[in-house]
């Protein structure tokens, strides 16, 4: 079992380090379009590849991103529901789920998607817009990306293992606020101290 965790922890590394790559990728798809706007509107002036781009980036976050979600335990999930499980419970549903649907799907997209990317390569299939991109790289993040969400759900079903036998902690257990609460505690808080602050100036004058 140590050594499944062993080759589960690299997993989560690899993962965590493209995920952090995704956030610049998003920050550099916002730019592109700020830049794509303000050109279009202030000048005049638009291109196709640049367009084509964001939806690339976007691609990328998307698909690059799904092991960085469920190793952070950030996807999609019916807490009304799983919140009145048992620890065990929780750590069993998981691991059927990953077994019947993740891996399964993974497994199909990347034999379908394969294909898709290898065609593209050959061919050397380019946008059917002016100026636009060459189609590949954005068919290759269809196969990647569900190998790498295979990969971290491998890791997840060896942590949900580690967990039932006693080698491991529970990763599900709820130790705090999820960083959307935390984030929405944040706003609150800065918006109470800004009243304060506003209701102090106003006393001042």
């Amino acid at each position: 079992m140590q050594a499944l965790l062993t080759f589960s922890r690299l997993i989560d590394a690899i993962s965590d380090r493209i995920g952090k790559l995704g956030m610049w990728l998003i920050l550099l798809t916002t730019l592109i379009s700020a830049a794509n706007a303000v050109s279009r509107k202030a000048f005049d002036l638009s291109s196709n590849a640049f367009l084509e781009i964001q939806w690339y980036l976007f691609a990328a976050v998307f698909l690059l991103g799904g092991g960085y979600a469920f190793l952070r335990n950030a996807h999609v999930r019916i807490d009304f529901v799983s919140s009145r499980f048992s620890d065990r419970a929780r750590n069993w549903v998981d691991i059927v789920g990953i077994l019947v649907f993740v891996l399964p799907l993974c497994y199909m997209m990347v034999v379908l998607g394969w294909p898709l990317f290898e065609r593209a390569w050959q061919s050397g299939e380019m946008s059917s817009n002016a100026g636009g991109l060459i189609r590949w790289p954005v068919y290759l993040l269809i196969p990647v990306g569900f190998v790498i969400l295979f990969l971290q759900s491998v890791s997840e079903l060896i942590k949900r293992i580690a967990f039932l036998t006693g080698h491991g902690p529970d990763v599900l257990a709820h130790t705090g606020p999820s960083e959307a609460q935390q984030l929405a505690k944040d706003i609150a808080e800065a918006e109470k101290r800004h009243e304060e602050e506003v209701a102090a100036a106003a006393r001042q004058h």
